[in-house]
């Protein structure tokens, strides 16, 4: 596998898993707060404390949070590696299109200038 479809791999996970409102959700949450407890979090939202601990099972395999056990809890945290590479793909597409919008302007302005000349 190449470095290029390991990345492309990461980021798609990260779509998938920020697709759901849930997660989105539940991140904002560990951002805000650090490290949380799945019993926490379901306390702020309306799904079950299992519904909670499945979600975080996406978003932890999509590489956006770790969870670490301290006792018999297990406290979640951001893991901002995934989010960084996937806004490095979403700022090199902009580039790109940026490009391609500069490319176009340019034609069309020529094609302006012929026409008038």
């Amino acid at each position: 596998m190449t470095e290029a479809q390991s990345g492309s791999e990461e980021v798609d996970g990260v779509l998938a898993a920020l697709a759901d409102p849930t997660r989105r959700h539940l991140l904002d949450l560990l951002a805000a707060r650090g490290e949380v407890t799945a019993t926490k979090l379901a306390e702020e939202l309306p799904v079950s404390r299992q519904a909670v601990v499945k979600h975080l099972a996406v978003l932890d395999a999509a590489g956006l949070v770790t969870g670490s056990r301290v006792g018999r809890e297990v406290r979640y945290a951001v893991r901002p590696a995934a989010l960084n590479a996937t806004a490095r793909w979403m700022a090199a597409l902009a580039a790109d299109w940026d490009r391609r919008l500069a490319h176009v302007k340019h034609v069309a302005e020529t094609a302006e200038r012929a026409a008038r000349e």
